[in-house]
């Protein structure tokens, strides 16, 4: 078995298809993998400059909570276990009353 692939006859002929081939796999990962995460960091970031106090928002923890003071280091998000304090950066997305509907507002028989 080995023997069949010494005496296999070497690649002959020029790199340009090695290289084009190399070229379309890059093509191919910049538009699969780098350009969307680049385009999320950025719904991201201007995500968490246009927060606004009174907001209902989720942390990346899963902390749910109301927003109740914006400062230059981060944020206070209220909850019911009292204020805490985190980075703009730990907030993930708007907790919609549409989507995360109360259960305490459902009526009883």
């Amino acid at each position: 078995m080995i023997a069949i692939f010494l005496q296999a006859a070497g690649p002959e002929g020029s790199m340009m298809p090695t290289m084009i081939m190399m070229g379309l796999m890059f093509v191919g990962f910049y538009f699969l993998m780098i350009r969307p995460q680049m385009k999320k960091s950025k719904q991201e970031k201007s995500f968490q400059e246009t927060l606004k106090v009174g907001s209902r928002v989720v942390t990346t923890s899963g902390m749910h909570g109301r927003i109740a003071q914006i400062q230059e280091d981060g944020v206070v998000i209220e909850t019911l276990s009292g204020k805490l304090k985190f980075e703009k950066a730990a907030i993930s997305r708007e907790f919609t009353q549409q989507r995360f509907p109360d259960t305490a507002v459902e009526e009883k028989k």
